[in-house]
């Protein structure tokens, strides 16, 4: 929207939550608090984004890299009429367009809901326009003071307000859209003549009624839409209400919850349709199922790729992974850090495979372990196949060429090369490479000894 511009308030710890870390990144359904409301307000396309910044600031401007922001330190939080003071001048450049407020600790807001507020402060000529909304329990919130033709007067805040004004409902959820110029010329007359000694945004709107400028207040009906998070029963709360949003989107777009109370998605995981997600699977962070994938009980995928019709059993670990169309996988697997992992592959039960690529068609069925490894087409490893990629230094490479076979209980000490269509023996500690063709085979002599358990109970003098 032209000459919008927007600040989030994101400088205070919140002592409620009890955390070493600032509120604003905790996270709901894996995206922190602060970067919803980003994305909201983002979605307006204001000409510029400030962000107020204090506790924890380098964590939090981290938590929106990348993104379009100017971040703005407030030193000393004393309060959020001095949040807007320390942005005065940023704002001093854009006299004459808008200011969208809001605060970084109100993840479910919508972009629509902004969008209405804006709309209708333009449309309005107001200096000032603020959503407020009737709460169940308004503790702790601010309270609408109106006069008798209904317009607002003034915000009272919960500290500060007798036990008559405690009993109205319609808070202030502290969403605001300001004029900048009248804004500017506001800001000069804020006091701290509180019960907390700090100077509120919200005297703003007493101000600026007194000084005869229009104030617009917008009911809003969704309470729970602007509601704030202040401690970690309300973030389970709100994030549980999220997950639960996004899995009924998932099943309306095609996808089969087997039991979607117990079925976790965050909120950027894209599933595709035709895919089954067992009870109790965790999907997070920029992950992606493609269509016609199973997913069993227990499961939890990170950031990864799964392309189409590939079964994950139960109890897998998969993270920083690519899966090829037609795999199966599990149970009870460890893929991680940057795998790759082939078309109509089959990795096994209690199998780990660690920044490795996999190629076509390729099977690791059992208790095996591939760190640094690069395993080409249709290999075939058996139980126990162990590459041994750490010497206590450094993380050395072993490749595995096409078509090959790792003897069960074999192990293959990087770095190495197995050639193609080459043999590993059973049992056998492989140092050298294995040439195409070739059978690798390290063991021991096995020696047979006769009657030997009855001459060791003779000498032992035991008969048992």
């Amino acid at each position: 929207m032209k000459n919008l511009h927007a600040l989030i308030m994101a400088a205070g710890k919140g002592t409620r939550m009890v955390s070493e870390r600032a509120k604003v990144l905790h996270e709901l359904c894996g995206i922190p608090m602060l970067q919803l409301v980003y994305r909201s307000a983002a979605a307006l396309e204001p000409d510029n984004f400030f962000i107020i910044i204090g506790y924890d600031a380098e964590r939090v401007k981290n938590s929106l890299a990348g993104l379009p922001a100017r971040f703005i330190i407030q030193e000393n939080q004393l309060g959020t009429g001095h949040a807007v003071i320390t942005a005065r001048e940023e704002l001093e450049k854009h006299r004459g367009g808008d200011l969208l407020v809001l605060f970084g600790d109100t993840p479910r807001v919508r972009t629509e809901t902004l969008r209405k507020l804006v709309e209708h402060h333009r449309d309005s000529g107001a200096a000032t326009s603020l959503l407020t909304v009737h709460a169940p329990d308004p503790y702790g919130y601010g309270r609408i003071i109106r006069d008798s033709a209904d317009r607002i007067q003034a915000i009272v805040e919960e500290k500060d307000a007798s036990p008559e004004v405690k009993r109205i409902t319609e808070i202030n959820p502290g969403f605001y859209c300001f004029q900048i110029t009248p804004l500017l010329e506001s800001l000069g007359k804020l006091s701290n003549n509180n019960a907390q000694k700090e100077y509120y945004v919200t005297d703003l709107i007493e101000i600026q009624r007194r000084e005869g400028r229009l104030v617009n207040a917008i009911l809003h009906d969704d309470h729970e839409e602007l509601r704030g998070i202040n401690s970690r029963a309300q973030l389970a709360d709100l994030s549980l209400a999220l997950g639960k949003e996004k899995n009924r989107q998932l099943m309306a777009s095609g996808v089969t919850l087997i039991d979607p109370d117990r079925t976790y998605v965050h909120l950027d995981v894209v599933v595709e349709k035709d895919v089954t997600i067992h009870p109790m699977v965790t999907l997070e962070g920029s992950t992606r199922i493609g269509e016609g994938c199973v997913i069993h009980s227990g499961t939890r995928i990170s950031n990864s790729l799964i392309g189409d019709n590939v079964e994950i059993l139960d109890s897998c670990v998969i993270s920083d992974c690519r899966i090829g169309e037609g795999s199966y996988i599990g149970p009870s697997c460890h893929l991680h850090d940057r795998t790759v992992i082939g078309r109509q592959n089959k990795i096994g039960n209690y199998v780990e495979v660690v920044r490795s690529t996999l190629g076509d068609e390729t099977r690791t069925m059992h208790l095996a372990y591939l760190g640094d490894a690069t395993v080409g087409k249709k290999v075939n490893l058996g139980a126990g196949v162990i590459v041994c990629n750490y010497d206590g230094l450094n993380k050395n490479v072993t490749i595995i060429e096409d078509g090959a076979f790792g003897g069960s209980d074999s192990q293959l000490i990087a770095p190495i090369r197995i050639g193609r269509e080459a043999f590993v023996a059973a049992g056998s500690t492989i140092t050298k490479d294995v040439p195409p063709g070739a059978m690798g085979i390290s063991r021991s002599r096995q020696a047979i000894k006769p009657d030997w358990t009855n001459r060791r109970r003779k000498r032992s003098g035991s008969d048992d």
